[in-house]
């Protein structure tokens, strides 16, 4: 068996991993069953794996003030949506046999750990999946910065950002037939274009701290294996 670049991996998912079509809501068991299937192979060789899950297939904090909610209550709900996706792949995990763990920003003990660094670097330790629930556990701020505070906190090697598209664009390819893909991209570059990518605040504390990320479709099959065995796949961003 081939090595793995990395050892420790921070996995950022997308609520919209676990739907099958764009837009969607809820949760699709075969979407969840494809997510499970890249996880095990990428588990295989041997890599700690920790988990950042948004959750915008059940609910966008921020879109609520639209209703009526504030901000700071929106973001709470949201977080209690990203809980309830932890809950189902973890579920989904160990019914392929891989032992897993979920720590909440926020305390609810009938149904998982509190955040505790120490006790999640231990799970990792012992090969066991652990997944980060809650955001940070405060409002305005994204999983995407969650993704980035908790993997330097447990001291990953590298985020890993898996999407429904295979890198960073000049522009949204789904809307823009002339938009360009990067293969490689300096921190600075994502900033000063204003790519979506991630936050401006997760993508300035990767600078900081001189955490890479890559960028994958993890729609394509394998992925997360493949860009753990070294294979350019997405893009890359580093100093």
């Amino acid at each position: 068996m081939s090595e793995a670049v990395y050892k420790r991996v921070l996995l950022k998912l997308g609520g919209e991993s676990l739907v099958e079509e764009e837009g969607d809501f809820g949760l699709h068991g075969n979407a969840l069953k494809n997510i499970t299937e890249e996880i095990k192979a990428a588990k295989d060789l041997g890599v700690e794996i920790a988990i950042v899950i948004g959750g915008g297939n059940i609910l966008r904090g921020a879109s609520l003030s639209d209703i009526g909610i504030e901000r700071t209550t929106g973001d709470y709900m949201g977080m209690l949506a990203t809980v309830i996706n932890a809950l189902a792949l973890q579920a989904a995990l160990e019914q392929a046999g891989i032992p897993t763990r979920v720590q909440t920003a926020i305390e609810i003990q009938a149904v998982a750990e509190a955040y505790v660094r120490r006790r999640a670097v231990r799970h990792l330790e012992k090969g066991r999946v652990v997944i980060f629930a809650g955001g940070t556990g405060n409002p305005y701020f994204t999983t995407d910065t969650a993704a980035s505070l908790r993997a330097m906190e447990i001291g990953a090697d590298v985020i890993f950002k898996a999407t429904k598209v295979d890198g960073i664009y000049s522009s949204d390819p789904r809307t823009d037939e002339s938009a360009v893909k990067y293969d490689e991209l300096s921190y600075i570059d994502v900033l000063k274009k204003g790519l979506k990518v991630m936050d401006s605040t997760s993508v300035s504390l990767c600078m900081d701290n001189k955490l890479p990320m890559v960028i994958f479709n993890v729609n394509q099959k394998y992925s997360i294996k493949r860009v753990l065995l070294g294979e350019k796949l997405g893009t890359t961003v580093g100093a």
